[in-house]
């Protein structure tokens, strides 16, 4: 399973630790060069600059070889390449936060899969703690509406009773 990521995904789990969960849930991860940039800039938490300096093996840097289209203007420059490079490889799953990222994913039919979604399938997957690991995501600057947090702990609570 073929995942292009944005940086926004990238960063939170970084930050909570949990960055290595994405080999264990998809085979191969793929950031376009614009998330790489983004990544390392100098507003970019220190932790995430010192984990992209040094990437770990699964994850590979894809430059596009298609031109960006440009009804993708109204997206950052991460955002742009990571759809991009999502339809030029037909991936699997794009790993996207942005609403309007989301939106434009959806119109164009790629599926995605947000932080949250990373998260709730690595608890279903017996990977993590999911309310350790929502409790450490909301100590960041990561905005969620705090009923989806409910509705998620909720939703993990009825799979762990039915097992």
């Amino acid at each position: 399973m073929i995942v292009i990521a944005d940086s926004t995904p990238l960063n939170y789990l970084i930050l909570i630790d949990q960055a290595e969960l994405l080999p264990q849930l998809f085979d191969r991860i793929l950031i376009p060069p614009a998330v790489f940039d983004e990544l390392q800039h100098q507003e970019t938490p220190d932790v995430v600059r010192r984990w992209i300096a040094g990437p770990p093996s699964w994850l590979q840097v894809q430059a596009l070889r298609s031109v960006l289209d440009p009804a993708l203007g109204f997206l950052d420059p991460a955002e742009r390449e990571a759809i991009a490079l999502a339809e030029e490889l037909q991936a699997d799953q794009l790993l996207l936060d942005d609403a309007d990222a989301r939106l434009e994913a959806a119109r164009r039919n790629l599926p995605f899969i947000g932080t949250l979604g990373v998260l709730r399938e690595a608890a279903r997957r017996e990977l993590l703690d999911l309310r350790v690991a929502l409790v450490q995501l909301q100590e960041t600057s990561f905005f969620v509406d705090p009923a989806l947090i409910e509705s998620l702990l909720d939703e993990e609570a009825r799979r762990k009773q039915g097992s």
